[in-house]
Protein backbone atom coordinates (compact mmCIF):
# COMPACT_ATOMS: atom_id res chain seq x y z
CA UNK A 1 0.00 0.00 0.00
CA UNK A 2 1.22 3.49 -0.83
CA UNK A 3 1.49 6.17 1.84
CA UNK A 4 1.17 9.86 2.53
CA UNK A 5 3.38 10.73 5.50
CA UNK A 6 3.32 13.86 7.63
CA UNK A 7 6.06 14.16 10.25
CA UNK A 8 6.25 16.46 13.25
CA UNK A 9 3.05 18.32 12.54
CA UNK A 10 2.76 20.59 15.60
CA UNK A 11 -0.09 22.48 17.26
CA UNK A 12 -0.49 24.32 20.54
CA UNK A 13 -3.45 22.93 22.50
CA UNK A 14 -4.89 22.32 25.96
CA UNK A 15 -5.13 18.55 26.45
CA UNK A 16 -4.37 16.72 29.65
CA UNK A 17 -5.71 15.49 32.96
CA UNK A 18 -4.36 18.32 35.10
CA UNK A 19 -6.00 21.73 35.47
CA UNK A 20 -2.70 23.44 34.66
CA UNK A 21 -2.65 21.76 31.25
CA UNK A 22 -6.09 23.21 30.50
CA UNK A 23 -4.94 26.68 31.55
CA UNK A 24 -1.40 26.84 30.18
CA UNK A 25 -1.53 24.51 27.19
CA UNK A 26 1.46 23.03 25.43
CA UNK A 27 2.73 21.95 22.05
CA UNK A 28 1.73 18.54 20.68
CA UNK A 29 3.46 16.78 17.77
CA UNK A 30 1.86 14.38 15.31
CA UNK A 31 3.37 11.85 12.93
CA UNK A 32 0.89 10.39 10.45
CA UNK A 33 1.35 7.50 8.05
CA UNK A 34 -1.75 7.28 5.84
CA UNK A 35 -2.13 4.25 3.57
CA UNK A 36 -3.97 4.53 0.25
CA UNK A 37 -3.56 3.75 -3.42
CA UNK A 38 -1.59 6.60 -5.01
CA UNK A 39 -1.47 5.06 -8.48
CA UNK A 40 -4.51 7.00 -9.79
CA UNK A 41 -2.92 10.32 -8.80
CA UNK A 42 0.47 9.23 -10.07
CA UNK A 43 -1.00 8.39 -13.47
CA UNK A 44 -3.33 11.39 -13.79
CA UNK A 45 -1.30 14.12 -12.04
CA UNK A 46 -4.68 15.35 -10.75
CA UNK A 47 -5.18 16.38 -7.12
CA UNK A 48 -8.72 14.95 -7.17
CA UNK A 49 -7.25 11.45 -7.43
CA UNK A 50 -5.49 11.61 -4.07
CA UNK A 51 -5.96 12.92 -0.55
CA UNK A 52 -4.28 16.29 -0.23
CA UNK A 53 -1.82 16.43 2.66
CA UNK A 54 -2.85 20.02 3.45
CA UNK A 55 -6.41 18.75 3.95
CA UNK A 56 -5.12 16.03 6.30
CA UNK A 57 -3.19 18.64 8.29
CA UNK A 58 -6.23 20.93 8.52
CA UNK A 59 -8.49 18.16 9.81
CA UNK A 60 -5.92 17.26 12.46
CA UNK A 61 -5.55 20.92 13.43
CA UNK A 62 -9.32 21.34 13.81
CA UNK A 63 -9.61 18.38 16.16
CA UNK A 64 -6.51 19.29 18.17
CA UNK A 65 -7.38 22.96 18.62
CA UNK A 66 -11.18 22.94 18.78
CA UNK A 67 -11.77 19.96 21.10
CA UNK A 68 -10.30 19.11 24.50
CA UNK A 69 -9.22 15.67 25.64
CA UNK A 70 -7.87 14.50 28.96
CA UNK A 71 -5.95 11.63 27.37
CA UNK A 72 -3.76 11.69 24.29
CA UNK A 73 -5.12 8.20 23.60
CA UNK A 74 -8.58 9.74 23.11
CA UNK A 75 -7.12 12.53 20.98
CA UNK A 76 -5.39 9.97 18.75
CA UNK A 77 -8.58 7.94 18.41
CA UNK A 78 -10.61 11.01 17.44
CA UNK A 79 -8.11 11.98 14.76
CA UNK A 80 -7.86 8.56 13.13
CA UNK A 81 -11.62 8.10 13.19
CA UNK A 82 -12.18 11.49 11.59
CA UNK A 83 -9.61 10.96 8.85
CA UNK A 84 -10.84 7.49 7.92
CA UNK A 85 -14.49 8.51 8.05
CA UNK A 86 -14.11 11.69 6.01
CA UNK A 87 -11.31 10.86 3.58
CA UNK A 88 -12.56 7.76 1.83
CA UNK A 89 -9.42 6.88 -0.17
CA UNK A 90 -7.52 6.37 3.10
CA UNK A 91 -7.41 2.70 4.03
CA UNK A 92 -5.51 2.97 7.29
CA UNK A 93 -3.77 5.55 9.45
CA UNK A 94 -0.89 5.09 11.84
CA UNK A 95 -0.71 8.06 14.18
CA UNK A 96 1.83 8.96 16.82
CA UNK A 97 0.94 11.75 19.27
CA UNK A 98 3.86 13.20 21.23
CA UNK A 99 3.55 15.36 24.32
CA UNK A 100 7.06 16.61 25.09
CA UNK A 101 6.09 18.73 28.08
CA UNK A 102 4.03 16.17 29.97
CA UNK A 103 3.95 17.05 33.67
CA UNK A 104 5.69 14.02 35.14
CA UNK A 105 8.41 13.88 37.81
CA UNK A 106 11.14 12.74 35.42
CA UNK A 107 13.38 14.08 32.71
CA UNK A 108 12.05 12.71 29.46
CA UNK A 109 12.19 13.92 25.86
CA UNK A 110 8.66 12.82 24.89
CA UNK A 111 5.64 11.00 26.12
CA UNK A 112 3.82 9.44 23.18
CA UNK A 113 1.10 7.08 22.09
CA UNK A 114 0.91 5.42 18.71
CA UNK A 115 -2.15 3.77 17.24
CA UNK A 116 -2.98 2.16 13.91
CA UNK A 117 -6.55 2.06 12.67
CA UNK A 118 -8.14 0.91 9.42
CA UNK A 119 -11.51 1.60 7.84
CA UNK A 120 -12.83 -1.73 9.11
CA UNK A 121 -12.10 -0.66 12.72
CA UNK A 122 -14.89 1.90 12.31
CA UNK A 123 -17.23 -0.28 10.26
CA UNK A 124 -16.44 1.58 7.03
Amino acid sequence: MDRIILTELAFFAYHGVYDEEAKLGQRFYFDLDCALDLRPAGESDNEHDTVRYDHIAKRVEDIVTKQRFQLIEALAEAITKDLLTNMEPLQSVRLKVRKPEAPIPAIVKDIAVEITRSRKDYGL
